[in-house]
């Protein structure tokens, strides 16, 4: 048997001891969980200073390095996460429906787990956290396959948590970590259709794109962010000035960062100067802009179409300057990723229309994309963002893990 054949069987096997679970029992634990990782705070950071060590060697960007470093504050937010799980309410079970029909059959259809999921996903350490809390509270197992850049953070982790889920009398396989970080193992994991019931890839273009490709087993997309901010003729400019410095410098290395600016000719040659000598002020930004905003920059690069197209993750931001509403929302839905898009407006037709005619997860009016996330959204603690539009769509958390079942009860019809 391969290794992750092993961990799949493992994982079934644990899936089906944890729809035994009661709420309560759930809760428990998950409590006793993140006493457990508060408890193992100085150890967790000891191996998370070896990840960062090693990802400086390797010359990675300070911007991805720190969605690597883990602090006691971020133990404590992690750690306040999964309190956070324990509190909201338990969807399985919850009864989706229910009615009699014609024949006299009493239907009720109920969400139910959806047995093993599967997550690959780069650099973010808390992710094994998040994601193990949202699939334990619905009743899941989950098999974890992080990056290679946090392996050591990442079996830090899910050591703790197993350790604590044996303790509660759990099966600890209801969360386990492909140690190998190899592709030919990821792969492999991709294709585990015997085991797995969903795949969730969560990390950059690259990613996601190899998982879609090369995934046997059903995919939920998630992550890639080209998020666009389109600043209006009609936009206060103080407004869209303090948004657009919030959603590309609070912190770049996100999803919901803002990585295009669209901004109205009318106004382009007051808004440009003014977001230009605001943001420099919070930290430097590269602009890479077409030639209408080049020539209003004081300083920026040209874009090339590769540009509009990009996440940057970084400390960098394509600018078009465009004549139209419309060109606006058709230069988004050209380069979107689906993920998170805004306006900025006092025009509330504007508003509405763009709200209505872009194609994304999340489409803001006057606020910074920086919000889309599933604790902002009163979702808990998220296991990501879905930017496709089947099962869910946009910050995924208890609900967008479960399925339902049909419950039929009868008193002896049959179908004529």
């Amino acid at each position: 048997m391969g290794y992750i054949d092993e961990l799949g069987q493992q994982a079934k096997v644990a899936s089906q001891s944890l729809a035994k679970l009661g709420t309560a029992q759930k809760n428990q634990i998950l409590g006793q969980v993140a006493d457990a990782l508060l408890a193992e705070t100085d150890a967790i950071l000891a191996e998370n200073v070896r990840d960062v060590a090693k990802a400086k060697d390797n010359g990675i960007s300070p911007v991805m390095v720190d969605r690597l470093r883990l602090d006691v504050k971020r133990i404590e937010g992690i750690v306040e996460g999964v309190r956070q799980v324990a509190d909201l309410p338990d969807p399985i079970g919850q009864v989706v429906r229910g009615y009699t029909n014609l024949d006299g059959l009493k239907i009720v259809q109920k969400r139910v787990p959806l047995g093993v999921i599967a997550m690959i996903f780069e650099s973010r350490p808390n992710v094994s956290v998040d994601a193990f809390s949202l699939a334990f509270k619905t009743s899941n197992a989950i098999i974890l396959r992080g990056g290679r850049d946090a392996i050591h953070s990442n079996t830090a982790l899910v050591t703790v948590i197993r350790k604590a889920l044996a303790q509660a009398g759990v099966d600890a396989n209801a969360v386990q970590l492909v140690e190998d970080t190899s592709h030919a193992v990821a792969e492999e994991l991709m294709q585990a259709v015997d085991y797995i019931d969903v795949l969730i890839p969560r990390g950059g273009v690259r990613l996601i794109q190899t998982v879609k490709e090369k995934s046997k087993v059903p995919v939920i997309e998630t992550g890639v962010g080209n998020v666009h901010i389109y600043v209006d003729d009609w936009a206060d400019l103080d407004m869209a000035t303090k948004i657009v410095i919030n959603a590309k410098t609070q912190r770049p290395s996100v999803c919901n960062a803002a990585e295009s600016l669209l901004v109205h000719e009318a106004v382009a040659d007051q808004f440009l100067p003014q977001l230009e000598r605001e943001i420099a002020k919070v930290h430097p930004v590269t602009f890479r802009a077409d030639d209408k905003a080049l020539a209003i920059f004081q300083n920026a690069e040209a874009a090339s179409e590769e540009d509009y197209a990009t996440e940057f993750l970084d400390y960098v931001m394509s600018v078009k300057v465009v004549g139209s509403l419309d060109e606006a929302i058709d230069w988004v839905n050209r380069y979107t990723t689906h993920h998170s898009e805004a306006i900025i407006t006092k025009d509330l037709e504007h508003a509405e229309r763009f709200q209505d005619e872009v194609d994304a997860a999340a489409v803001y009016v006057n606020a910074s994309t920086r919000f889309t996330d599933g604790f902002v959204f009163g979702l808990g603690a998220e296991i990501g963002i879905s930017t496709q539009k089947m099962h869910a769509r946009g910050p995924m958390g208890l609900e967008a893990l479960t399925s339902t079942k049909f419950y039929i009860n009868g008193q002896g019809q049959i179908r004529q």
